[in-house]
């Protein structure tokens, strides 16, 4: 089954060149031409990757890509044209995967879209103590059974089983497990970790996993076996 790439470019000969390039790579292509559009069509449709244009009509590239990643791990490729956002689609805030700057060769397109694809099939899968992280498909399990977890709270447990027994403090959370600069109280960080605690306890009771640490934060420390 051919895999899915939504196009989301305003240019509509540009968008017609990619999406023939990358139809006749084997790929299955669509072509949104609104930002606003792309929120939706993806929640319907569940593309393999999403090729997004930073300035589009509608919405910015760069908000749809922060919301995408409130629900979805799909790979995006941001394309631009202006030098100066390269910057911004590097740091981590955006969460995407990779970009490209205006003008580019469609076969240029079509071979990023290739390797981002193939670092994503293999994806990243993190492993402790029966605790396996997807980061493919934002879903992790306990001794084989799924916790369930929203795509928050799979931030917020990757943050922690990444650097185990490292104590993040509430601020530290909130700057890498929301991807925009929402305003987020401390009481909000709390209500998640206990969130994630309750639904570890319902697979394993005997398992404390998250541990606080009084007036600093909390930390990922698995009990020895």
């Amino acid at each position: 089954m051919s895999e899915k790439i939504l196009i989301v470019e305003d240019e509509p000969k540009l968008a017609g060149l990619l999406r023939d390039y990358l139809n006749a790579s084997g790929f299955e292509s669509y072509i949104l031409n609104n930002g606003t559009d792309v929120v939706p069509w993806t929640r319907d449709h569940r593309p393999d990757l999403v090729l997004l244009d930073v300035m589009l009509p509608g919405r910015d590239g760069m908000d749809v890509c922060k919301e995408l990643r409130m629900f979805s791990a799909v790979p995006i490729i941001m394309v631009t044209a202006r030098v100066e956002e390269i910057d911004r689609l590097l740091g981590l805030e955006l969460g995407a995967d990779d970009y490209i700057c205006k003008p580019f060769s469609p076969r240029e397109v079509v071979a990023r879209v290739k390797a981002v694809l193939r670092r994503a099939r293999n994806g990243q899968t993190i492993q402790e103590q029966g605790l396996v992280l997807d980061e493919q498909r934002y879903m992790a399990t306990l001794h084989g059974r799924d916790l369930e977890l929203t795509a928050l709270e799979f931030r917020l447990l990757q943050l922690l089983v990444e650097r185990p027994g490292r104590i993040y403090g509430r601020q530290q959370i909130m700057e890498r497990i929301y991807p925009d600069d929402r305003f987020v109280s401390d009481r909000t960080v709390d209500s998640h970790i206990k969130k994630l605690r309750k639904k570890i306890e319902a697979v394993a009771p005997e398992a404390t996993l998250i541990h606080s640490v009084y007036g600093v934060g909390y930390k990922f420390e698995p009990e020895p076996e």
